[in-house]
């Protein structure tokens, strides 16, 4: 079922972690003469009626938009280390001295626990949900701002370890009634049990209350793992909407209420998702329905997430710079094909990039990541059209010789303007053959496949699986 048709996901995208830790027109010259005859009475309530109807249905004019949005050049932050004072002298250093403008900090973590004493949202105390780790949030805040640096709040979403022992109602059952946890013993939130997402907003809220920038939230999507296909769901709770269908629900949700808080929102999704119906369906999550609702959409696009033969590449971790312009071709390939149907907003697209070497890939398969690594990675994002980065490092460790200085990146912000004014327009990227590792073909041999995934492949075309 899903966690086989995600197989691909389980063994490149979850290591995301490593181990280290309207309204209508009314033209008067469309209107032609009537030939039946009216009586004045009879004229004047239609008017009348016109007139109501066409003030009930006129919509109020949309708030101005007073938020600022910033380039982001940044990097993720563990909590634990923020108390490290060691830690934090080089980090000041870095963010005033680099291109660096931006932190990703945990608050609601991988354990579903929150890093600060945030008292003012009472389920999170009553729950038990609060463990600080960050003891001095307000200054750490207010120290942030005056170094210039925006900041971005963490939230862990639907994989919630601590809630699966305290709130099990919440969260993926099985059929004798008992919680699902995945390989690493955690619990996954039910995303059908709307109730959570206010559990979501109240944290995103508070976040946004103390000076956070924008609520960034991940694992905004359905478990793939094995076994979680056989979770059992409430037809009452589901009503008939699919996995896409909830997790584009709650996404909305989430952006729309935050919004009048004054910050920006963020989800993380799989790359892997973009232009993969089996993947997209797998997670619930549809690249284009997410960006027409966030402000900011972020594809984990990890060189070492793909199997060998993606892009072309017999080992994409290897070739860092290749791998992000084939899965960002991917990106714009498909945001423009939404466009061009719907021609609603879109999310800007700022890609988690890779900063931490992925030995588990074995020999011949991956590279040391270094700083030059990462910043083949980082021109990949610039030769795509893009222009905003994340790096990921669970163990919070990066190579901050290889950044620019301010100067250096504000003559190459100079300089990249420029050559993609003087590009010709681009044709649409070619489709390319998604490829699939051998894991994946043995598994499709049992029967862990949702009917309509069957459906996909049939579709799709033959899976194409790399040779050894």
């Amino acid at each position: 079922m899903l966690a086989v048709a995600s197989i691909m996901l389980l063994i490149s995208a979850c290591r995301r972690y490593e181990p280290v830790a309207m309204d209508p027109d009314f033209d008067m010259d469309m209107i032609e003469e009537s030939s039946i005859e009216v009586s004045l009475e009879e004229a004047t309530e239609e008017e009348t009626t016109e007139e109501e109807t066409t003030e009930e249905e006129t919509e109020p004019p949309e708030e101005p938009d007073l938020r600022v949005p910033t380039k982001v050049k940044g990097i993720y932050l563990a909590s634990k280390p923020l108390n490290n004072q060691e830690f934090m002298s080089t980090l000041w250093d870095n963010l005033d001295n680099t291109e660096l403008n931006a932190v990703v900090i945990d608050i609601k973590d991988d354990y579903g626990k929150v890093t600060y004493d945030m008292q003012n949202v009472p389920e999170l105390v009553e729950l038990k949900s609060i463990e600080v780790s960050i003891p001095d949030m307000i200054p750490l805040m207010q120290k942030f701002k005056e170094h210039g640096i925006y900041t971005i709040a963490r939230i862990v979403s639907m994989r919630d370890p601590h809630l699966g022992y305290v709130k099990p109602e919440w969260c993926l059952q099985l059929p004798d009634g008992t919680v699902f946890r995945d390989n690493s013993n955690y619990a996954w939130i039910n995303p059908y049990k709307t109730e959570y997402w206010d559990y979501l907003l109240n944290i995103g809220r508070e976040c946004a209350h103390i000076g956070f920038d924008e609520i960034q939230f991940d694992y905004i999507r359905f478990c793939t793992e094995r076994g979680s296909s056989e979770c059992v769901y409430d037809e009452e709770e589901v009503k008939g909407r699919d996995k896409i269908s909830i997790i584009t629900e709650c996404v909305t949700y989430l952006t729309e209420n935050l919004k009048k808080e004054g910050v920006f929102v963020s989800c993380d999704v799989f790359g892997t998702i973009i232009r993969s119906q089996i993947d997209s369906r797998s997670v619930g999550q549809s690249y284009s329905q997410m960006a027409s609702v966030l402000d900011y959409i972020c594809p984990m696009v990890y060189p070492s997430h793909y199997a060998s033969g993606s892009f072309g590449l017999d080992a994409p971790d290897a070739h860092p710079y290749e791998a992000i312009l084939g899965a960002l071709a991917r990106s714009r390939s498909e945001l423009s094909r939404a466009q061009a149907e719907s021609e609603g907003r879109q999310a800007i697209v700022r890609p988690w990039l890779q900063s931490f070497t992925a030995t588990w890939l074995g020999g011949g398969r991956y590279i040391a990541y270094d700083a030059d690594a990462v910043r083949q990675e980082i021109q990949g994002v610039y030769d795509s059209g893009y222009d905003e980065w994340i790096l990921w490092s669970a163990s919070v460790k990066y190579f901050y010789e290889g950044f620019l200085s301010p100067a250096e990146a504000e003559a190459e912000e100079i300089y990249i303007a420029e050559s993609r004014a003087a590009l010709p327009p681009e044709d649409d990227p070619a489709n390319e053959e998604e490829t699939f590792p051998p894991e994946l073909a043995e598994a499709l041999d049992g029967d862990e496949l949702y009917p309509e995934d069957e459906e996909i492949l049939l579709q799709d075309g033959p899976i194409v699986t790399s040779a050894e």
